[in-house]
């Protein structure tokens, strides 16, 4: 049997062909499902009405009756307006419409009560509406009931063909009607009984022309736990078939080398956290199945020596190891300071880059084929065709958001039968309700507490005012030889933008501290002599170090102490924390000012304060991802995973996620395959519903 709900949106009294491609365009609506899931963004108590002489322009909106006592065209051309004057028994106010005139000045009727509707402003003392709502007395046009009526999003080309949130809140309640009584439910009756929930249809309606408060959050409760539990359902049915379609490498015992190096080699005692990591990493890797697991942690929490232990199993096992890192740089230190930590072993170590020549090339290439080679360490160069292993065993991948998916892909499936086991490291936390969607199918391991010695970074936040004093500090830290960071968000001055820019810091620097060495540091710089700039300050050759935000995932230089970012409040909390992390790295005090001009928005204001009360990488992730949104948090969309949440909100419905995740959890353990009756509607919704369309499985 056809779903009405499948129906082509041009068949819906008051579209027709021409507003259904209009509305195909601008807002993706095809079907009478895609109108009926498109929700309002906000809703107004349409039973509050206010008299003129009430009104100010801090009102959000007005409703008001009255009557037209004179309207009048003033201007020519693009700047011609209509201007009515309204009368109630308090005052007079204007109404203005800057387009369609012809039509007002023909349909609206001077003497004649009208309720308008919009948002107040003041112009030459007198208040106005401009392009409201009306509504003639005794108007029988189609109304919401209830008392909240809702707003929804329209685009300026819609508005300009008159197709406002008033019109589309019309065609929403002519399609309530139309479907009354033929909404397929999608949640099996058990589930909606346990929980007290809404019936679809009940939650539908409600969300477009709720009764009451109660009604309004119950059905939003319902619609946002049918989004994410579906979600959900999908990320762990995927998880279960991958679990079950990959059998992984038995790493069955622990021996020579990584006892070895945990006995005589460790630099320093594990955290707890770090030995929690690595018991977890353990059973991974000792069970059947392919390990996806997810290593979260900090800058300098210690996530590449658990890796390295991890690699030791692998090479214990006689299977051999890579790690992948997105820059030249960022590979060469792993590969500097595990070489470092494995000296006097007999480990064969190799770095695989675009620098290698290529001599060093083949040499590399024969010793892996032969299987000499152990760990192999590089940037992206590890997934072209001609790098081949003898037995790769385990693959590490370090701040893989900024890897694509096939990339990562590419990588694992060198083994012709059997993939590696995959560690993905990230020191960009990630918030608990991200963790669970984006990568909702790798098992999340988080290193949560510092390697003992280091300091937490002390935060400062500076308005410009205080520059002479900051000069001062960054003089003595210097003389006692230490090293620091400035950090500009632009590198060129920008006419729109009167933030500090990098030339101009640059100069600024060389004229303030003429007895100190500087160097400069961008994103437009070529590889090459931006990979030397950075090694220069690694080797003391500078003492400070002028850049944009290119330092954030970069070399680690233990003796720089200071981490001064000019016009913190350009920034997000997510880039402020990475560069604060670029400091703190050895056992001294480190310092990160937050220099900012007294003119910043509340939003910025909540940043800079964030920052100053903690180092926590993870309550910074949350409140960044309640400032901004999921989609904008770095690592989404480099992973190439789209939102499309329709209702629900990755910040705000943390609980509501975690119940979606545990009765889909509770489902799968029970009936796998979703063969049983109850679950026959969550198979066929699963599988047919377009939102849940994701790669998800493909992530890891």
């Amino acid at each position: 049997m056809s779903d009405i709900l499948d129906q082509e949106i041009m068949f819906l009294p008051g579209v027709g062909p021409k507003r259904a491609e209009l509305l195909d365009k601008e807002l993706g609506i095809k079907t009478f499902r895609d109108l009926i899931y498109y929700y309002p963004y906000k809703y107004i108590d349409r039973t509050k009405f206010y008299k003129i002489a009430e009104i100010h322009t801090q009102m959000p909106y007005i409703q008001v009756k009255g009557k037209i006592i004179s309207l009048e065209t003033i201007g020519a051309g693009p700047k011609q307006r209509l201007v009515a004057k309204f009368r109630d028994d308090t005052g007079i106010m204007e109404l203005l419409w800057f387009r369609g005139i012809k039509y007002q000045k023909e349909t609206l009727k001077i003497n004649t009560g009208y309720t308008i509707f919009g948002k107040p402003s003041e112009f030459n003392g007198r208040m106005n509406v401009v392009h409201p709502e009306m509504e003639p007395e005794g108007s029988q046009q189609l109304k919401p009931s209830g008392i909240f009526q809702g707003y929804y999003i329209t685009s300026e080309n819609m508005k300009k063909k008159f197709i406002n949130s008033k019109v589309i809140n019309k065609l929403e309640l002519i399609l309530l009607e139309k479907v009354k009584g033929k909404i397929n439910e999608t949640l099996p009756a058990s589930l909606i009984k346990k929980l007290k929930l809404a019936s679809l249809e009940e939650a539908l309606s409600n969300i477009h022309k709720p009764e009451n408060t109660y009604e309004l959050k119950k059905a939003r409760f319902r619609l946002k736990f049918e989004e994410l539990f579906f979600i959900q359902l999908k990320i762990l049915s995927l998880k279960l078939l991958r679990d079950n379609k990959f059998k992984g490498f038995r790493f069955s015992k622990i021996g020579y080398n990584f006892n070895t190096f945990y006995h005589n080699h460790l630099p320093f005692e594990l955290t707890n956290a770090q030995k929690k990591v690595v018991r977890e990493i353990r059973k991974d890797v000792g069970g059947n199945h392919q390990m996806n697991r997810l290593l979260q942690g900090d800058v300098g929490s210690g996530k590449t020596l658990v890796a390295l232990m991890s690699m030791l199993i692998a090479i214990d096992n006689e299977f051999q190891a890579s790690l992948m890192a997105p820059t030249e740089i960022l590979a060469q230190q792993h590969y500097n300071s595990i070489s470092a930590l494995l000296s006097g072993m007999n480990i064969e170590i190799g770095l695989l880059t675009g620098s290698t020549k290529a001599s060093e090339r083949q040499a590399i290439h024969e010793k892996l084929q032969s299987g000499e080679m152990h760990i192999l360490i590089g940037t992206h160069a590890l997934i072209e065709d001609t790098v081949q292993f003898k037995h790769l065993g385990l693959v590490v991948i370090d701040e893989q958001h900024r890897f694509g998916v096939a990339q990562r892909a590419k990588l694992w499936k060198k083994n012709q039968f059997t993939p590696p086991h995959v560690l993905v490291m990230t020191a960009t936390p990630i918030p608990r309700t991200l963790a669970m969607t984006v990568y909702g199918d790798l098992d999340v391991s988080i290193i949560d507490e510092l390697p003992p010695g280091r300091k937490p970074v002390q935060t400062l936040h500076f308005f410009d005012n205080k520059r002479a004093k900051l000069n001062e500090f960054i003089r003595k830290q210097v003389r006692a030889g230490r090293q620091a960071y400035i950090v500009y968000p632009l590198i060129s001055e920008s006419e729109k933008m009167d933030y500090k820019n990098l030339e101009e810091g640059f100069r600024y620097a060389q004229e303030t501290f003429p007895e100190f060495r500087i160097s400069m540091v961008h994103g437009r710089m070529k590889s090459k002599l931006k990979d030397r700039e950075m090694q220069k300050f690694k080797n003391k050759e500078t003492d400070i170090m002028v850049a944009t935000t290119v330092i954030e995932v970069g070399v680690d230089v233990p003796n720089a102490t200071i981490m001064v970012i000019e016009s913190a409040e350009r920034f997000g909390l997510s880039q402020l924390h990475q560069l604060r992390g670029r400091v703190g790295r050895g056992t001294g005090q480190s310092f990160c000012i937050l220099m900012s001009s007294y003119k910043i928005g509340n939003e910025s204001r909540k940043r800079l304060e964030t920052m100053i009360r903690t180092n926590d990488g993870f309550e910074i992730a949350e409140m960044d991802m309640k400032l901004r949104g999921p989609g904008d948090i770095e690592g989404t969309q480099q992973s190439g995973i789209g939102f499309d949440l329709k209702i629900a909100n990755l910040g705000k419905d943390g609980e509501i996620l975690q119940l979606a995740r545990d009765k889909a959890t509770e489902i799968l353990q029970d009936d796998p395959q979703l063969e049983k009756k109850e679950n026959l509607l969550l198979r066929k919704h699963l599988f047919t519903n377009q939102n849940t369309e994701f790669n998800w499985g493909s992530i890891s």
